[in-house]
């Protein structure tokens, strides 16, 4: 019923492969004839020859026809998941030729004044040279006063040895400030967190029925509401809530859930909860302005029997990936469901591209997992700073410039690696700015892109390029990681942040073991979507809270410079979660 396509001239061997397969579906033979052309170079793996190809005792070869045709669906799987081989009418595997803009041609001063990049690639590219050049100069003028950092002889995992970072003070008053929160208002129901944010921010009114009257009133719809938003945030589940108020029962409620609530109003609820954090912060304690976000993922155990959920050796058992971003002041701005072995450098250009608030984000930190050199060079051109922080920065490489000026560092001759291809880059520096539109534009999804560029059997001549500038940047960035021990702790503070918000979401979402118990995508995104709703309204409480026993002269003089530090919203042991328990032993059982 599907059409296959190739613009590679290289894989036109499976499109005739796949004609193949067609010719013979109807059949029942075993072995193709002695006069089928059958493609074999391109479909068939040299590991797999031997299973498709047999002789017989005439000297003939014979393909079994249904190994050939699991090679050709293996193989079309992964040319399909990289976009070599698209789908006419199809959608997500359309030809990749629609990914970029199609009017690029006409509108391309627009579209490079929308990235902040110069039209001329001999500008960019002296740019380029210029800032890799100083940067190696900065490194290495300062490695001489540079203690904690040695390049020199191979240890047991690199050239480089880094110190490990000190540290720092313990902020005092920070536990008594929580204390006093605790003292004030006591334990405060997760619930009544919920309620309380809507009541001041009004985000349930971002859930309109999915018909054109809605015959509720909306203060009985506002109240089932917030009863749906609970269960899917906890995982506790509409029936377990609905037993706490006879005026709202599991009927109600699951009607409620079919008619008002969807991802696209979750969002609009996230984007105004998370804006109205952003209004009600007093730059005296959070800060003026927050221009730097962390993302991270965090594994979720779920049903298997679906296709999202799969077993990934990393993180044990089967589940999905959520995928978050949390901006320095324990605000999340943007999540993601996503597989457990999608690429989270997608997942990171995704949400830095798509997030919901009216912030601008300069810089994100991520750990190895959401870097490589492809990301360097993509956030390069999208305009904001990829920080890691590398497990491997022991066997890390810097760059050149020239390949022939490798005696202007002495100090780090151990490190240094060859000269940039800058002719790559210049050739390709169109297509680069295609694809960077393309992700600013949303018009082609960024994992399918990145599927196209870290594909090692794909020789794509922009990827070459995009590798090239990413390793421009990624060397600049290893100078300054390198020779400023605050750019460490900068990146390691940032992604402290995202590891206390991953702790945060097994203390909301307790239900059912903290497992997705369900097999239906939709149900699954609601649910994540519903715990980060949860979450950032409790960051919005905990900040009027905060704020309001900071304005008192008294405390406000008791919080020092690691105080102001350490200061965050996100803390919950003031919360409880599970509702109210009440015994009553006057009451029993109706047992005979």
């Amino acid at each position: 019923m599907l059409r296959f396509r190739s613009n590679n001239e290289q894989h036109q061997p499976l499109v005739k492969a796949l004609d193949l397969l067609k010719a013979y579906a109807d059949s029942d033979v075993h072995d193709y004839p002695a006069n089928e052309k059958v493609p074999l170079d391109g479909v068939v793996p040299a590991a797999w020859r031997s299973l498709v190809v047999r002789p017989t005792k005439r000297g003939t070869a014979r393909i079994n026809r249904i190994s050939y045709e699991l090679c050709v669906m293996r193989e079309l799987r992964e040319k399909l998941r990289c976009k070599e081989i698209w789908v006419e009418g199809a959608d997500r595997y359309r030809n990749p030729d629609e990914d970029v803009p199609r009017d690029f041609a006409q509108q391309r001063e627009i579209y490079y004044a929308d990235l902040n990049q110069s039209l001329d690639s001999e500008t960019f590219i002296t740019g380029e040279k210029e800032a890799l050049a100083a940067a190696l100069s900065m490194l290495n003028a300062g490695m001489p006063r540079n203690p904690k950092v040695k390049i020199g002889e191979r240890n047991g995992k690199g050239w480089i040895a880094l110190s490990p970072l000190e540290a720092l003070a313990e902020p005092v008053t920070l536990s008594q400030l929580k204390a006093e929160v605790k003292e004030r208002w006591g334990w405060t129901s997760l619930l009544d967190i919920l309620k309380e944010t809507d009541l001041r921010v009004n985000f349930t009114d971002m859930f309109k029925s999915a018909t054109a009257h809605e015959n509720l009133p909306r203060p009985v719809l506002q109240k089932r509401l917030l009863y749906c938003l609970y269960a899917f945030g906890t995982n506790t589940g509409l029936s377990r809530v609905a037993t706490g108020d006879a005026a709202a029962g599991y009927r109600d409620l699951l009607y409620v859930r079919r008619r008002f609530i969807n991802k696209e109003s979750l969002r609009a609820a996230i984007q105004a909860v998370a804006n109205a954090v952003l209004r009600v912060r007093h730059p005296e304690w959070w800060g003026s302005e927050t221009t730097a976000c962390a993302s991270d993922a965090k594994k979720f155990a779920a049903w298997d029997q679906n296709l999202l959920t799969e077993w990934h050796v990393r993180y044990r058992g089967p589940g999905i990936m959520v995928y978050w971003h949390v901006e320095k002041k324990a605000l999340c701005i943007y999540s993601q469901v996503k597989r457990c072995s999608s690429s989270e450098v997608a997942a990171m250009i995704e949400g830095v591209l798509r997030h919901c608030t009216d912030m601008t984000i300069a810089k994100n930190y991520v750990d190895t997992h959401g870097q490589s050199e492809v990301a360097f060079g993509f956030t390069h051109l999208l305009g904001f700073q990829l920080m890691p922080r590398l497990n491997g920065i022991h066997r890390q490489r810097l760059y050149l410039p020239d390949g022939e000026n490798a005696d202007l560092y002495p100090h780090l001759q151990q490190v240094l690696s060859r000269g940039i291809r800058w002719e790559l880059i210049s050739q390709q520096y169109d297509e680069m700015i295609k694809y960077a539109t393309a992700l600013r534009l949303g018009t082609a999804d960024a994992e399918a892109i990145l599927r196209r560029f870290t594909r090692t059997d794909v020789q794509h001549p922009t990827y070459q390029a995009l590798i090239e500038l990413g390793k421009v940047r990624k060397t600049i960035f290893l100078c300054r990681y390198l020779h400023d021990e605050a750019v460490r702790r900068e990146i390691h503070a940032g992604l402290n942040v995202i590891e206390n918000w991953n702790s945060a979401n097994g203390f909301i979402f307790f239900g059912k073991g903290g497992e997705l118990a369900t097999n239906k995508r939709d149900d699954q995104e609601l649910a994540v979507l519903s715990l980060h709703l949860l979450q950032i309204c409790m960051v919005y409480i905990n900040t009027l809270m905060l704020q309001e026993v900071l304005t008192e002269p008294a405390w406000g003089t008791l919080m020092n410079e690691e105080d102001r530090r350490g200061l965050t919203p996100l803390f919950y042991s003031h919360v409880n979660p599970y509702g109210e328990f009440k015994l009553d032993m006057a009451q029993r059982l109706s047992l005979s």
